[in-house]
């Protein structure tokens, strides 16, 4: 039993550490940025449109990549597809590291490439990882599984942030190794889990889908026992039988009309929406953000860390609220929460701004500012960082499921290219009223979501796709329409108990 346990704790870990690779870019980049010695070797100036650019290019690296990824994940199987994207991680890595080190002409260049790379191994593992622990989780604990790797995620942005705030004041900002030490220690994920993957189990459900029926039982052993490994066999091969009467590719996911059409804009639209939400630009341009309600520079980089950390912790609450209020609950008072949060922003802001012309102290304000941040990061945390990318694995049958990951990883590097790109230049422009515009963004996150998410939590993947077969039949998207509403919650009753449902995420 202790052998069981410890294998599933080594499926938990290693799917963890690789999502702390997204969230260590995001860390790692918001000091580079300010580096006086990196500015100067890319040739660019503090607020120049580049700085965003080489931000933001790695986020088309990884829609590219996850559609890669997630084609060899379906032919190859996940473990390989995991594997093939953590060494392009690498690689990308190492690029970004000797941009300039050493020689100046064409440094820009390099790091553009190694941003790329970078973005087409992170992309993959984006798309790959929530697909491989989805389908090694039970319907009553998959959203938990997945918010506590997320959970790591905010690990690897603490870790960043933390090595960066370190160089950085004992080198100081025009020390090349200020910016240098903070990338080349990214390293130490791909490197450890290039090590790992070995010992991990290609996931059962890949196995039966490719006809591999006997390689499905021992992957089955390995994680539950010879005692329940029939029972799980049998589900897993009566699921795949009811899958396999038909096949889906790309072009049954995207056209109006076509077979996967809705599930794919459900998907489209949650990753459309967690940008909008406006978390990105927190995350990667944290400390100017502080800068904005009046704060100076070493203390909104401190702040900064705070944030990061307090957003760790916080993050505590997803896991254990994920599989109990559901996902559309959470999501829909989440982006509620941050629209008045960053309302009160705009305000603050505006005050901070303004000061000395209506002579008030800054500090209160500056104070105020900063608790409501801090709040509006974890409301984030809790109610959208892991849900946009639960969802798309919950609704897709096998045949789709990795397409579906990897087109949620192409409209999140869509739309994040796009809100790191013009996040600088919003607050070069706008200044603090950004944070309205951010405002009104989650408010239509909030209605679009209790207008047309399912609620996923508690149910199999067999019975989240029958809610997509029934707004067909009644020919409307509304949640509250179809099926009499009852996908606007969680599964009544014992079916909703985590502890009592069949494990892979199979149907009864």
């Amino acid at each position: 039993m202790t052998s069981l346990m410890d294998k599933k704790t080594e499926i938990v870990l290693f799917s963890a550490t690789a999502i702390a690779l997204y969230g260590y870019d995001q860390g790692m980049m918001s000091l580079i940025n300010t580096n006086y010695d990196y500015l100067e070797t890319m040739g660019i100036g503090g607020e120049d449109p580049l700085v965003g650019i080489i931000v933001s290019v790695y986020y088309l690296g990884c829609a590219v990549g996850a559609v890669f990824a997630s084609l060899l994940a379906d032919m190859g199987g996940r473990k390989p597809s995991i594997f093939a994207c953590l060494a392009t991680t690498s690689l990308g890595n190492l690029f970004m590291f000797v941009a300039g080190l050493g020689y100046s002409r064409g440094a820009r260049t390099m790091m553009f490439v190694g941003r790329v790379i970078m973005g087409l191994g992170v992309g993959g593992i984006d798309a790959v990882i929530p697909v491989y622990s989805s389908e090694l989780n039970s319907e009553g604990g998959r959203g938990e599984a997945l918010a506590k790797e997320f959970q790591s995620n905010i690990f690897g942005l603490n870790m960043a942030f933390a090595i960066n705030l370190a160089v950085t004041n004992g080198l100081g900002k025009d020390n090349q190794w200020a910016w240098r030490i903070p990338i080349i220690a990214m390293q130490i994920y791909p490197v450890l889990l290039l090590t790992f993957i070995y010992r991990l189990p290609e996931t059962p459900r890949w196995f039966i889908f490719h006809g591999r029926e006997d390689d499905a039982k021992s992957a089955l052993t390995d994680i539950y026992g010879e005692d329940d490994m029939k029972q799980k066999f049998d589900e897993l091969k009566r699921a795949h039988e009811d899958e396999s009467s038909h096949t889906v590719g790309y072009n049954d996911m995207i056209w109006p009309r076509s077979q996967q059409f809705h599930p794919t804009m459900v998907t489209v639209m949650g990753q459309v929406n967690q940008a909008l939400t406006g978390y990105g630009a927190v995350s990667v341009y944290g400390p100017q953000i502080f800068e904005l309600l009046g704060l100076g520079v070493a203390v909104a980089e401190y702040l900064t860390q705070g944030n990061y950390v307090s957003y760790f912790f916080l993050m505590t609450f997803a896991w254990l609220l994920i599989d109990r209020l559901g996902r559309r609950t959470m999501m829909v008072w989440g982006a509620f929460g941050m629209a008045i949060s960053f309302l009160i922003l705009t305000l603050l802001g505006g005050l901070a701004q303004n000061a000395d012309k209506l002579k008030i102290p800054s500090m209160p304000i500056a104070i105020v500012g900063s608790v409501v941040l801090y709040i509006a990061t974890g409301i984030f945390g809790i109610g959208w960082l892991s849900q946009p990318w639960l969802i798309p694995t919950e609704i897709f049958p096998s045949a789709s499921r990795a397409q579906g990951a990897a087109i949620s990883v192409i409209i999140w590097g869509l739309a994040n290219f796009a809100v790191t790109l013009l996040t600088p230049i919003g607050f070069n422009n706008l200044s603090y009223w950004l944070f309205l515009v951010f405002a009104v963004t989650n408010l239509f996150a909030a209605w679009w979501t209790w207008a047309y998410s399912p609620e996923t939590g508690g149910r199999s993947f067999e019975e989240n796709q029958s809610f997509f077969e029934d707004a067909k039949e009644h020919g409307t998207w509304s949640v509250l329409k179809v099926n009499k509403g009852d996908f606007r919650g969680m599964p009544q009753g014992e079916k909703a108990d985590g502890e009592t449902q069949p494990l892979l995420g199979n149907g009864e």
